[in-house]
């Protein structure tokens, strides 16, 4: 379909179930919403919602005039699920899709419920090599740069799958292909470290050059609790090279983060505690269980983490901001310092915890919060020391 977004036509797919949960997958420079063919395929037999954009000047989207900004087209991104209805979704991107889906956690960290990041970096230096590829393509068109990008996308180009993406390449529109390199250009780390915290898988090729194992290694320093896969073989573009070891990999971060569709409310419940708490935590108290805490250890799965947490009403992060309130109203010192270790996940901020406890000294007193704000500034030390 064709939707007015942000000032442009673009073009969409969508699979799966309109009632899924919804997931963005946002494809890399120079291909288009096909480079997802067979991940969008899985996740759509697995019951989610899967939306797929052309970028503005890729596939059948139109190409305004540049240059753009990492900015602008997270906003687009943004825009489009407006534009769906969709309040919150799980973004997935390859190079500068995975940029651009950091960007939009960075923008509305309320939007985005996790993040799967494949091959992309905090930023992608340096500034004349982008410069030199413009104008190259401003020379001579896509076909100028296509040698050179596909020894970096693929490691062999005779495969089907290489050869249409060379074709997805020179099929390119030349002007929003270099909009969309001045945003690669420009993009800086600054922008996103420390303000993107939803729970996020990094992906990342062994043999990519175009964003090498340290650059991901960087991106998943910077988001607190962040899972790392290698996919053995593989270089910047594995989605169809390396096609079962994507699958698998993108498929196990949305088991992380989303419970499964017809899972039980202990299954559902289960897979939220661990995004919220922590696989470490979780691990710990699942070792700790015995016959005793097992009926309690049900009873919290199935009634609360698996029919509260999972509800669509309320964002993740806003029910974490409750929590934290109501934790610290009742002065249940034990269960707070859980759930201010649990904001890493949430997406909640320290300046957020501090707000919530200046409404429960206004409406809860002054004792309560005093006691609450203890707890809450010995916790975040502990955090950073960590």
């Amino acid at each position: 379909m064709f939707v007015d977004l942000n000032g442009f036509v673009a073009h969409v797919q969508t699979d799966g179930p309109a009632g899924g949960g919804a997931v963005l997958l946002l494809h890399s420079l120079g291909t288009n919403l096909h480079v997802w063919d067979p991940q969008a395929a899985a996740l759509a037999r697995a019951g989610h919602r899967v939306i797929r954009p052309d970028l503005r000047g890729h596939g059948l989207s139109e190409a305004p005039e540049g240059p753009y900004t990492m900015d602008l087209l997270a906003r687009d991104a943004l825009g489009l699920l407006d534009g769906f209805g969709v309040r919150q979704a799980h973004v997935c991107g390859v190079s500068i899709g995975g940029r651009i889906a950091m960007e939009m956690a960075a923008l509305a960290p309320d939007r985005v419920a996790s993040l799967m990041l494949c091959d992309t970096a905090l930023e992608f230096p340096p500034p004349e090599a982008w410069q030199q590829r413009m104008d190259a393509v401003a020379r001579g068109g896509m076909a100028a740069v296509a040698d050179a990008v596909m020894e970096r996308w693929v490691l062999d180009q005779s495969l089907p799958s290489s050869k249409a993406l060379r074709r997805m390449l020179l099929r390119t529109d030349p002007v929003g292909y270099a909009g969309c390199a001045t945003a690669l250009r420009d993009t800086r780390g600054a922008d996103v470290i420390g303000r993107v915290t939803c729970p996020t898988t990094v992906v990342v090729g062994d043999k990519d050059a175009s964003t090498p194992p340290a650059a991901a290694q960087a991106v998943r320093d910077a988001i607190p609790g962040t899972e790392f896969v290698t996919i053995a073989d593989a270089a910047h573009i594995p989605t169809f090279e390396r096609e079962d070891a994507m699958t698998r990999a993108l498929l196990a971060h949305m088991g992380r983060v989303v419970p499964t569709p017809g899972a039980s409310a202990a299954e559902a419940g289960l897979a939220v505690r661990r995004a919220v708490l922590g696989e470490d935590h979780v691990a710990r108290s699942d070792a700790a269980a015995n016959a005793l805490d097992a009926p309690f250890r049900e009873f919290i799965l199935e009634g609360v983490w698996g029919r509260v947490w999972t509800r669509p009403g309320l964002a993740r992060r806003d029910r974490s901001l409750l929590c934290l309130a109501m934790l610290a109203a009742l002065g249940h010192d034990d269960e707070l310092r859980l759930h201010v270790r649990a904001t890493r996940n949430t997406g909640v901020t320290e300046e957020e915890i501090a707000e919530v406890l200046l409404q429960v000294a206004a409406y809860a007193g002054v004792p309560a919060a005093n006691s609450a704000l203890k707890v809450a500034k010995a916790t975040l030390d502990e955090m950073r020391r960590a």
